[in-house]
């Protein structure tokens, strides 16, 4: 799903500049939609998703196979586990150029020092082998030089939308009524969204105890989930939760492929997460004049200006979620001028232009270094 969704606009880019690209992951429904793009997949038999050493190891063998068969000039590892097998698999390939996306390190430095000393570890090895590691987070670039890897090789490579496709102008009123409709929400109703797989790790569990306490202060509130089950992840949301928070007035739309219409539904926008590398669903609500309420972690601190563009609440903190949404429910005009702030700010600093120039940048000084092209 990654590779497609997420990753989908960098490969097409790529392509158009005279790249041949192939996008290697575990099979899946998303791979028909790259094909149709033009984008070469090869299917990985031992990727998984979960912690599993046999499969991992077996992963990190089939890759070097491949890379031995196809001999590409170039392999640009992404994710934390395909990261680390990613980057040791083309290394003993002797890939000529290997670049790897930190989306988020697995670990911050709030952590526990257990979760800590592995994740660094096994990213202090990986990085050992790649030429250059593009960061999305300005911290996490922190981290990686206080974990010894050379500055020369970190580049901040920051993270970007379809300025284009998440434009509040490019979807009509009517489509936006009919969509508050299918929502249940009424003209005077305040919409308060999240996009995002159903993980606790999302902040659900907050979210959810939220709906359930404000459901009795502020009844023209609605909250509205759109994302997919992931019954692969060991925290994935259960039928139970899911009924539980549905008799609570959470409304579950499911995966949908038109979110950004979806965000012009939206009055607030809600993340709460406990983990993130950049969220791209803050970056899109953002970029859509929605205000967005978010946890103060990594990631959610480079979307979202506390005070200017939405709030930002301690993690796990219930009460400053829920006060955080009924604050900016009852009052429309400070959601207008937050909203209005917060797409100014995508506008400046979330274009995914960016992302995909500093790439292609990246790509191109270090197959001249060594000699790949003219």
């Amino acid at each position: 799903m990654s590779l497609a969704l997420l990753l989908g606009p960098q490969l097409r880019a790529f392509a158009a500049a005279g790249y041949d690209v192939i996008g290697m992951s575990a099979p899946g429904e998303w791979v028909g939609q790259l094909e149709a793009d033009g984008i070469r997949h090869v299917p990985l038999r031992h990727a998984t998703r979960a912690v599993a050493l046999t499969h991992d190891a077996r992963a990190l063998g089939e890759l070097r196979g491949l890379f031995r068969a196809l001999r590409p000039d170039i392999v640009h590892t992404h994710n934390p586990k395909p990261g680390v097998y990613g980057r040791l698999a083309a290394r003993a390939a002797r890939v000529p150029v290997i670049v790897n996306t930190v989306h988020g390190l697995y670990a911050t430095p709030d952590d526990r020092w257990a979760r800590r000393a592995v994740v660094y570890t096994l990213e202090r090895l990986a990085a050992s082998c790649s030429h250059a590691e593009l960061v999305q987070n300005p911290e996490d670039v922190e981290v990686l030089a206080r974990l010894g890897i050379p500055r020369s090789k970190l580049h901040l490579l920051g993270n970007g939308i379809d300025l284009a496709r998440f434009d509040p102008s490019s979807v009509a009123r009517e489509r936006t009524a009919a969509l508050r409709a299918e929502m249940g929400a009424g003209p005077d109703d305040v919409v308060c969204g999240l996009v995002g797989r159903l993980v606790w790790e999302k902040g659900y569990r907050e979210v959810f105890a939220a709906a359930a306490r404000l459901r009795g202060t502020a009844p023209h509130l609605r909250i509205v989930v759109i994302g997919p089950r992931d019954a692969d992840k060991p925290d994935a949301i259960g039928d139970a939760d899911v009924e539980r928070a549905r008799r609570d007035g959470v409304t579950f739309l499911g995966l949908r492929h038109d979110v950004e219409a979806l965000y012009t539904a939206m009055d607030i926008y809600v993340l709460a997460s406990h983990r993130e590398g950049f969220p791209r669903s803050a970056m899109e609500a953002a970029a859509m004049g929605v205000p967005v309420v978010a946890t103060r972690i990594r990631g959610c601190r480079q979307v979202v200006d506390d005070g200017r563009t939405g709030r930002l609440v301690p993690v796990g903190d219930i009460d400053a979620l829920a006060g955080a949404i009924a604050e900016l429910a009852t009052d429309a005009e400070l959601r207008r001028s937050l909203g209005e702030a917060a797409r100014a700010k995508a506008r400046r600093e979330f274009d995914q232009q960016h992302v995909i120039g500093t790439t292609l940048a990246v790509y191109e000084s270090l197959l001249a270094r060594r000699a790949l092209v003219a």
